[in-house]
């Protein structure tokens, strides 16, 4: 129990007006305000203090109470007090065992400190009692109320202040009073505090006491309110791990275990097992952490759960044995493909290199041919001979960027892009991949996939492709890529730049003839369970069904009738009917019906106006056929048959041409210059263009007006100048086939061209006359017949003789 000896008593509450001495012994308070009217405890321990505490005990009990305006000096000087104060009385002196002193003091007045008298023992100041200063105005009394109403919500927000003061507050009828026992009572700071207390005017003190209630009111509803929200969230998740401590104790004593931390188990040793690549375990072990502190029912464990078994399933370290065997392969391409010499020689060329060296990258090569030319098998025959898995991606129609990249997991139902895709089905880090019909690849406001391709088909950049949904680097630069296209003109130039194109051209009659006997037809008997029936195709029926049921570039047709034939005969055999078992020609009449196509070339150029050009279009080489006819009438020129604006500008050009040479290519130039001129190229609904049809045009046109016309074994191709040149042009090895396949003799090409020659298969080149020619006129002798060539030859003649005739 303290000492209270020898002033333990405690004097009663002064109540009222109290006459202030003049003279008054100030004691320093720091931190602490006294405002008049409030009774509260000060511990004393300051030498000057205590000795000014046992005085003033022993006499009135009563002294001046002013703050300091310094925290740091613990002998404050009188300029390190304020100017205003209280003058106090001490009600209770308490003496403890541990030698501290705590006095119980009321606050009586203010007063203001006007000179200090005495410094030793203590201070001593000459002070002066003040009063408030009461205007007795509406506002005060509203003020009043006010505050008032303020300081009782206060009570109920602070659980520290008793439910006492509500009373107390209410009985107050003084505003001074009742301002000063708020504001002793408010969490403010003591330059505040001293402000209030220096503050006469109590309206003005009122007012700022309000102030000073509604922030604290705020500040307490919005720290009940996070208090509120922060209990609630607490009360779920102890809920929930009640609940859940319950189930694991269930679990535990059905047997069952906690199937969770299993399950987080398996797919962390899954992980392990799959040997990530730095980067990708970070990754995955962050989305593990999350995973394992996640409810199953929650919506995001399902997603990160599908990710995780995305990383573990892709085979990050796992890849094929290459066969580095170049006999072997090229024996297992060479049983799977006739022809196709540059395909095989560059595959062999790989195989070489990559047993000297076995980090070397992996080609990425591009397919360019006609349909049915076998681009998309000999990628399989590829991976075959290099012991590699085969995938394939089809491109045709796709606009979506993220079909190539894949989606963000923040997407709904997001899955990685089609590359990340082929590798895990693939099953190794190696793979070879089929970029199919990457030429019809299309775009819009979902982003271009050609250009996602660029990163993907780029050795520079593919061995960290980064795909939208995985998120982390991917080594794509062991994989082989092989792309195919029918024609270049729509793969953009970005893109063709990162590929190694190799062109695959169409078949002549022979090599179709070598193909079926040798792949399509043993494939199709045995597809149809023939292999015991001794079904035989001879020659003559395989080129009837080449040259009078399929017109192409490739062999898809050919194949197509070979199994239609198949099929009729097992349906024959299946009834017992079959008599013959070997198909010839009239078994094929027979069966397939009558021809589809027919040798046109002889019957359509047998009128003047119509010469035969060759052409490159997406399924091949192929001919076309340039008609034009003379009507009287003005000069002018009508062009039809669906013509590109650099077809027409060669048509102009070819008419240009035979107008301003007319004599010297023997035609009349009254007949050019008094007619309308009309050009078609039949085929209507097919789109054409290109300068390759301008020799074909000025043919033609002199053919209309010699009323000669164009021998019908004759094709030709090649670009003209006004002045009357021929300009190279490409596409040679398709046309030649196509004029072949049409029955042509000969084969009118720039001179330029006769290098382009070298990639014409040998066959071809034995059974097809090529002329080459420089301008236009050295058409003439070729292209009309002999007699009509002599006599153009002879007007020549003559016409230079009379020019060099001396008059």
């Amino acid at each position: 129990m303290p000492d209270e000896k020898p002033n333990g008593e405690e004097l009663p509450i002064i109540e009222g007006k109290v006459e202030i001495p003049k003279d008054l012994p100030v004691l320093p308070l720091k931190d602490t305000i006294v405002f008049p009217h409030m009774i509260i405890p000060l511990a004393v321990g300051r030498p000057k203090s205590l000795k000014l505490v046992d005085d003033v005990v022993v006499k009135d009990r009563m002294l001046a109470l002013v703050a300091q305006n310094t925290k740091e000096d613990e002998d404050p000087s009188p300029s390190q007090l304020f100017d205003v104060g209280t003058a106090a009385t001490i009600l209770r002196l308490m003496r403890f065992p541990d030698e501290t002193t705590r006095i119980l003091v009321q606050g009586l007045e203010r007063i203001i400190v006007k000179r200090y008298v005495k410094a030793d023992p203590y201070l001593v100041a000459q002070v002066e009692q003040v009063e408030s200063i009461i205007d007795g105005s509406p506002d005060l009394t509203a003020l009043t109320q006010t505050a008032s109403n303020q300081f009782q919500q206060l009570i109920g927000l602070m659980p520290q202040l008793p439910d006492e003061l509500r009373v107390a507050v209410m009985n107050i009828e003084d505003p001074s009073k009742l301002a000063d026992m708020i504001a002793s009572h408010l969490n403010i700071s003591v330059e505040e505090r001293q402000k209030l207390l220096a503050e006469l005017n109590v309206k003005k003190r009122l007012d700022r006491v309000t102030h000073l209630l509604a922030r604290d009111i705020e500040v307490l509803e919005l720290g009940k309110k996070i208090q509120s929200d922060v209990k609630t969230e607490m009360d779920k998740g102890q809920r929930e791990y009640y609940l859940r401590q319950q189930l694991k104790a269930i679990q535990t004593e059905l047997g069952e275990g906690d199937e969770r931390q299993k399950e987080v188990e398996e797919i962390r040793q899954r992980l392990k097992d799959a040997q990530l690549p730095p980067a990708a375990q970070k990754e995955a072990d962050r989305e593990l952490d999350r995973l394992a502190n996640m409810s199953p029912n929650a919506s995001e464990y399902t997603v990160a759960r599908t990710y995780l078994d995305w990383l573990a399933d892709l085979p990050w370290a796992v890849a094929t044995e290459d066969k580095l065997d170049v006999k072997l392969s090229a024996k297992i391409l060479d049983e799977d493909h006739y022809d196709l010499e540059k395909v095989k020689e560059r595959i062999l060329e790989h195989l070489a290199v990559l047993s000297l060296k076995p980090d070397v990258k992996a080609p990425i090569l591009c397919f360019v041919g006609p349909p049915g030319t076998g681009k998309t098998s000999v990628g399989k025959s590829i991976a075959r001979a290099l012991g590699r898995n085969f995938r394939r991606m089809s491109l045709g129609g796709v606009r979506d960027e993220a079909e190539i990249r894949g989606h963000r997991r923040t997407y709904v139902g997001a899955l990685p892009g089609s590359i990340i895709q082929s590798i895990r089905k693939a099953g190794s880090n190696n793979p070879v991949i089929m970029l199919d019909e990457v030429d019809k690849l299309g775009k819009d406001f979902r982003g271009d996939p050609a250009s996602a391709l660029l990163e993907v088909l780029d050795p520079e950049q593919n061995y960290a492709f980064v795909d939208h949904y995985l998120d982390c680097p991917f080594d794509l630069s062991r994989v082989m890529f092989i792309a195919t296209c029918n024609v270049l003109d729509t793969v953009p130039p970005a893109l063709m730049d990162r590929m190694e194109i190799l062109e695959l051209p169409g078949y002549t009659a022979e090599e179709k003839l070598f193909i079926a006997k040798q792949y399509l037809v043993p494939k199709q008997i045995e597809a149809h369970g023939l292999e015991d029936k001794s079904i035989r195709f001879d020659d003559k029926s395989i080129r009837l069904i080449v040259s009078n049921y399929t017109r192409e570039a490739g062999v898809r047709n050919l194949e197509r009738s070979i199994a239609s034939i198949c099929r009729k005969l097992a349906k024959k055999i299946a009834e017992g009917t079959a008599r013959k078992k070997g198909v010839t020609p009239a078994v094929v009449r027979n069966l397939l019906g009558h021809s589809k196509f027919f040798p046109e070339v002889a019957e359509r150029t047998s009128d003047p106006g119509v010469a035969t050009g060759l052409a490159v279009t997406q399924t091949g080489g192929d001919i076309l056929f340039i008609e034009s006819i003379k009507i009287p009438g003005q000069e002018k020129l009508t062009l039809t048959g669906s013509l590109g604006d650099v077809m027409k500008e060669s048509a102009q050009a070819a008419l240009s041409y035979v107008r301003a040479n007319a004599k010297k290519l023997g035609v009349d130039p009254e007949a050019v210059q008094k007619h309308e001129i009309h050009i078609h190229v039949p085929a209507g609904a097919i789109p054409k263009d290109g300068p390759s049809a301008g020799i074909t045009i000025s043919a033609s046109l002199i053919s209309l007006f010699s009323a000669e016309p164009v021998r019908s074994d004759v094709a030709m191709t090649g670009e003209i100048t006004l002045r009357g040149r021929v300009l190279r042009v490409g596409g040679i090895k398709e046309k030649v086939l196509a004029a072949k396949r049409a029955g042509i003799k000969t084969v009118v090409l720039p001179k330029d061209n006769k290098m382009d020659l070298e990639d014409v298969p040998e066959q071809a080149k034995k059974e097809l006359d090529f002329r080459f020619v420089e301008r236009i006129d050295d058409i003439l002798p070729i292209a009309f017949d002999g007699a009509e060539a002599a006599s153009r030859k002879k007007a020549k003649k003559n016409k230079k003789g009379r020019k060099n005739k001396p008059e």
